[in-house]
């Protein structure tokens, strides 16, 4: 774990009184808190967006089990990426209906590629890829 850091930061009242209401809202504990979230979430996203550097996320999929082929080519394209497959969790949501999330690991890019492709076969209902640095801090 980082040693932690003091500084401070000046801000017009306005919006000081703005961060408190989102503070409060979103329920950090502490002012303090809400900045390490929204820089971690800040360098995330820059993360995602060059494509190079580790990130951690989850793919979470809907769809139609009984789509011809559907199956197969999850498996597949699973299969294929078992470098940056770490975990899936399988559901049955109604008898045509299935949720899974699949919880990737590697560079951004490549996970990106990964849900894209998942994402785009027919059958699938809903796709999203949430991601997190798989840095600590």
């Amino acid at each position: 774990m980082s040693e932690i850091v003091r500084f401070s930061v000046s801000v017009e009242d306005d919006l000081l009184d703005q961060f408190d209401r989102f503070c409060k809202e979103e329920k950090f504990a502490t002012r303090s808190e809400a900045v390490r979230q929204l820089i971690r979430d800040k360098l995330t996203r820059q993360a995602w967006e060059t494509g190079s550097h580790e990130v951690a996320g989850t793919l979470t999929l809907v769809y139609d089990h009984h789509r011809t082929q559907l199956r197969d080519q999850l498996m597949d394209l699973q299969h294929d990426n078992t470098d940056l497959i770490i975990s899936v969790l399988h559901a049955h949501l109604a008898h045509d209906l299935c949720l899974e999330v699949i919880v990737l690991r590697g560079p951004a890019k490549r996970l990106q590629n990964i849900a894209a492709r998942l994402r785009g076969l027919k059958g699938i209902f809903k796709g999203e890829l949430v991601m997190a640095s798989a840095e600590g801090g």
